[in-house]
């Protein structure tokens, strides 16, 4: 009985290192002029695929994307519908108020939030493990609230 138990949490690390490199990928792609501030993301669905996000910064400030939301729509937009687990790579690396209620959305109360605090030029990187009923407390869920 241990070794599909071994089997599991080896799977789980795979899947772990794969979204984390996902998100690392994406911060590449950040488009963060006025910032300089870029973030990368990674949602792993249901369905086992990974989708990517990257922030994407405008002149009018307030029209601004995360990558966390990025991720989240292009994965829904690809007919997904449900996550798994979300990582976001960044120095200091946490969703903000408006990703979290979107992330809430789309993530059963155990998904799984990884944090990469990711500094690549020093070479620093600190990775923090969360579920995604900790990320809002209170928050709108639409299910409970019956829609």
């Amino acid at each position: 009985m241990s070794k599909p138990a071994k089997k599991r949490t080896a799977g789980k690390s795979a899947a772990r290192k794969k979204l984390i490199e996902a998100a690392k990928a994406a911060q590449k792609n950040a488009y963060c002029p006025y910032s300089r501030y870029p973030v990368g993301a990674a949602v792993l669905t249901d369905s086992g695929r990974i989708y990517t996000g990257c922030n994407v910064e405008n002149a009018s400030f307030g029209l601004t994307v995360c990558a966390e939301r990025v991720a989240i729509f292009k994965a829904v937009s690809h007919g997904e519908k449900r996550i798994k687990a979300l990582c976001v790579a960044a120095k200091s690396a946490k969703p903000c108020g408006a990703c979290r209620q979107v992330i809430i959305e789309f993530a059963p109360k155990d998904a799984e939030m990884i944090y990469v605090d990711w500094q690549p030029l020093e070479k620093k990187e600190k990775i923090t493990f969360t579920k995604a009923g900790k990320l809002l407390p209170q928050s709108f869920n639409p299910s409970e609230a019956g829609l």
